[in-house]
C-alpha cells in the first residue's frame, strides 16, 4: 500500500484504513481531547470521541498489529520496526479517565494525558473564558489512578496559555514549572510537553528544551519519522466522521460489507 501525502488523507482520523499507508511510513501519534457523551450547548463538538468510537478505533489498531509507546520513548522507535503508535490526551479531562481505561486495557495500549497542573482538579478554565461547557478535570487521586494502571503523564503548562502571545519570561515559567509541579506532586519523572493549542515557535521550542523535556507533541498532522524534531512531534486528531452523504454511504456499505 503507497502512503498518501499529509494533504490528501482525512483531515481527521475515525478509522485505520484512509491512513493505513501513511502510518506504515513512519510513528503516528493520535490525540484525543473529551471521551464520552457531549453535554448541551458544546461548541466545540469535535473535541469529543463517543466510548464505543474510541473503543472500536482501539480494537482495530490491536486488530491490525499495532502496539504503543509513550512519547518519551520517541527516540526508541527510530530503530523499531514494528507497527507503533502513540495515544494521547490533552488537558486531562475526567470524562477521557472514565472512557478510555477499559478500552485502552482490552487493547494493551499505554497512554499518556498531558495535564495542566494549576487546574487539577478544577475546570476547563480557558474554554470557559470562551464560551464553552463546562467540564471536570481530573483531581489528584484520579491522576494516581491513571498512573498506576501503567499509563503516563506529561505537561502542557500550568494554566493552558498561548505560549507566544506572552512574554517569553512568562513562558518559560509557565513550561518549567509544570514539569516542576508534576514530579513534586506525582513522584514520576516528567520528560514529555505538549503545547496548548499547539501554539509555538522556535523561541518556545528552546524553553521547552530549557526545562529539560525531551520530547514536545504539536497539532501538526503527519506521522513521525527519523528527521523529525523530537520536540515538534505531530500528531493526527481522533474524532467522529463528518455526517456527509459520503461518509454516510461509506458507513452503510461498511455495515453491509460485516
Amino acid at each position: 500500500m503507497q502512503p498518501l501525502t499529509t494533504a490528501k488523507l482525512p483531515h481527521y482520523y475515525t478509522r485505520l484504513a484512509p491512513f493505513a499507508g501513511e502510518f506504515a511510513t513512519g510513528s503516528p501519534i493520535l490525540t484525543y481531547h473529551k471521551l464520552g457523551p457531549r453535554p448541551f450547548r458544546v461548541r466545540l463538538k469535535g473535541l469529543y470521541v463517543g466510548e464505543a468510537l474510541f473503543r472500536r478505533q482501539m480494537h482495530e489498531l490491536k486488530e491490525a498489529g499495532y502496539l504503543s509507546f509513550l512519547p518519551s520513548e520517541w527516540s526508541e522507535q527510530l530503530t523499531d520496526s514494528s507497527r507503533s503508535i502513540a495515544i494521547t490526551f490533552d488537558d486531562g479531562f475526567e470524562n477521557a479517565l472514565k472512557h478510555s481505561l477499559e478500552p485502552l486495557r482490552e487493547a494493551g495500549f499505554r497512554a499518556i494525558q498531558f495535564l495542566v497542573p494549576g487546574l487539577i482538579g478544577k475546570e476547563n478554565a480557558w474554554e470557559i473564558a470562551e464560551g464553552e461547557a463546562r467540564e471536570q478535570l481530573m483531581d489528584a487521586s484520579q491522576i494516581r489512578d491513571w498512573i498506576a494502571a501503567g499509563h503516563s503523564i506529561g505537561a502542557h503548562t500550568c494554566t493552558h496559555p498561548h505560549l507566544t502571545r506572552i512574554p517569553l519570561a512568562e513562558a518559560r515559567e509557565e513550561i518549567r514549572a509544570s514539569r516542576l509541579r508534576l514530579e513534586d506532586q506525582f513522584g514520576v519523572p516528567i520528560r514529555a510537553f505538549c503545547y496548548p493549542y499547539g501554539d509555538w515557535n522556535p523561541d518556545v521550542r528552546s524553553l521547552v528544551e530549557e526545562a529539560g523535556f525531551t520530547t514536545a507533541c504539536t497539532t501538526e498532522s503527519g506521522v513521525n519519522r527519523l528527521e523529525t524534531d523530537s520536540l515538534a512531534l505531530k500528531r493526527f486528531t481522533a474524532r467522529y466522521a463528518s455526517r456527509n452523504w459520503r461518509n454516510v454511504f461509506d458507513s452503510l456499505r461498511r455495515l453491509l460489507k460485516s
